[in-house]
């Protein structure tokens, strides 16, 4: 991140007298001066570059500059519609080996592939399915008929119902549907941001059923830690809404449960992939809760903090921030931390919105005096100057989620993208997925691309790739010591990607 000095200012100002008393048009030299000054502030601009790295950077840019005049420019085009351009781009290749650091804004529910869901979760034993009004399904494991839900049809033992159709993989292809929002026309079928989000919020409840099977539950972390692992990722940070799991008697068990399991996933992974730092939990609940349930929620939050340091991170608010209620209308529960002389750090979404002038548009400002640890999208900030200089002041980074912005709509064209503006005066940044497994995405790397080709174009080069990858662990909540030797290791395994690159 740049700093503007004394120096700096005071060498404006002198270019600003001297082209004002010369009339003998602009020195070449100046001009250069002043490119030089704009790149040192973009992110990665004050990144230096060694030998190898200068000339992977070189090559870089010819594969940026080919996927630039290919025809098709992913950045400006939906997601849905750039995915199989993208797929096929020599500098997708290369961000898919590059060593990304963490991946700090994933949902639970949202990060492991729904292929596995569908073909590995629903062929075990004991799995029910059932059909809605609302044309999507619903899922159960039972030792028995499951009870009859409401707008629902009876319940389907699934291994039966496949027995008894010719060709299962229409039925498999068609809960696949009803797990992501992917679809080829997605101009048309989601023509707004409330259709979207209904969709969106719908595909969560879909894979309710599935993973808060207590035995799924834990397949399901592992799984997502192995996919992230396999993206080059060495460590996550998860917001989880700790639902009640359930077993197959149906007896539930509690969010204690989930985080001993979580600490029991996490260690096994540890165990099979030593290179990998580990995953923490921030625990989130629905904005849409009244201020007493907030107290309530804040307090469990202080208790799972206290008794699941190592694996508890902090605590967040989730849902559509425009329909949810504002942040200041939890501020009795938000302020019972510091009230009680209790440490539970927060990383707040806000500003996932595009409402200027609202109630959720002061979110922003209402999250830094909350003292957030981290801003979640943070998609609004441009446009609140102030609350950009005390982000900027407190270190307090956006988590940038590119393509989750772009399906739930906020913006169409990568290029477009506010966060643009703010990497362009180096104002601290983290990319990372939110839901990839929901918008057919890798774990990390198609955000990293839209970033890098969107965002900053022909401008962003290593050294911006370089620091966000650092930025990642930098802005992470892992002790001092453990985050100062994780990026000891990522710049070691990021020489290695640089050498191996050059091959």
């Amino acid at each position: 991140m740049h700093v503007v000095t004394l120096r700096d200012l005071m060498w404006i100002w002198m270019l600003f007298l001297w082209c004002s008393s010369c009339h003998c048009g602009p020195d070449p030299r100046k001009r250069e001066a002043l490119i030089r000054l704009e790149a040192s502030r973009r992110t990665g601009g004050n990144i230096t570059l060694n030998e190898r790295e200068e000339l992977l950077d070189k090559k870089l840019q010819k594969l940026k500059q080919h996927d630039m005049e290919a025809g098709h420019v992913p950045p400006s085009m939906h997601f849905f519609k750039a995915k199989r351009f993208i797929d096929q781009s020599p500098v997708f290749s290369l961000l898919q080996k590059m060593p990304k650091g963490a991946a700090l804004h994933v949902h639970d529910f949202g990060m492991v592939s729904v292929d596995w869901l569908v073909k590995n979760v629903t062929y075990r034993e004991n799995c029910y399915v059932c059909f809605t009004d609302e044309q999507t399904v619903q899922f159960i494991f039972s030792s028995g008929q499951p009870a009859s839900l409401p707008r629902c049809s009876s319940w389907n033992l699934l291994k039966s119902l496949r027995e008894k159709i010719k060709n299962s993989t229409d039925l498999d292809n068609s809960f696949i549907r009803n797990l992501t929002l992917f679809t080829e026309d997605p101009d048309r079928a989601y023509p707004s941001q409330d259709i979207v989000w209904k969709r969106f919020e719908q595909a969560f409840l879909v894979a309710y059923g599935l993973v808060t099977y207590a035995p799924v539950f834990k397949d399901y972390l592992y799984e997502g830690l192995r996919q992230f692992y396999e993206d080059n990722i060495m460590y996550v940070e998860i917001r989880a809404l700790l639902p009640a799991t359930y077993e197959l008697d149906g007896r539930l068990n509690n969010k204690d449960w989930s985080m001993r399991a979580c600490q029991d996933v996490v260690k096994r992974f540890r165990e099979n992939f030593p290179d990998f730092l580990g995953a923490r939990v921030i625990f989130t609940v629905h904005r849409g809760i009244n201020a007493t349930e907030a107290v309530k929620t804040v307090e469990e939050a202080m208790t799972l903090h206290r008794n699941f340091p190592d694996i508890m991170a902090g605590f967040d608010f989730v849902g559509q921030e425009d329909l949810g209620r504002p942040l200041w209308y939890f501020k009795e529960a938000l302020s019972l931390p510091e009230d009680r002389g209790v440490n539970l750090p927060y990383f707040f979404h806000a500003g996932e919105t595009d409402s200027q002038g609202t109630d959720v548009d002061q979110n922003l400002m209402d999250a830094l005096l909350f003292n957030t640890t981290r801003i979640g999208h943070g998609f609004a900030l441009a446009r609140h100057p102030v609350v950009k200089d005390l982000s900027r002041k407190m270190d307090v980074p956006i988590e940038v989620c590119p393509i989750s912005n772009q399906v739930l709509k906020l913006v169409s064209d990568m290029r477009d993208h506010p966060v643009a503006a703010l990497m362009a005066e180096g104002h601290p940044v983290v990319i990372s997925s939110d839901d990839p497994a929901l918008f057919g995405a890798t774990a990390l790397s198609h955000d990293f691309y839209e970033a890098f080709m969107g965002f900053g174009g022909m401008s962003f080069h290593l050294g911006t790739l370089k620091e966000l990858v650092i930025n990642s662990l930098r802005y992470s909540s892992l002790p001092s010591q453990t985050k100062k030797k994780a990026i000891e290791v990522l710049l070691v395994n990021w020489d290695k990607f640089v050498s191996e690159s050059l091959l």
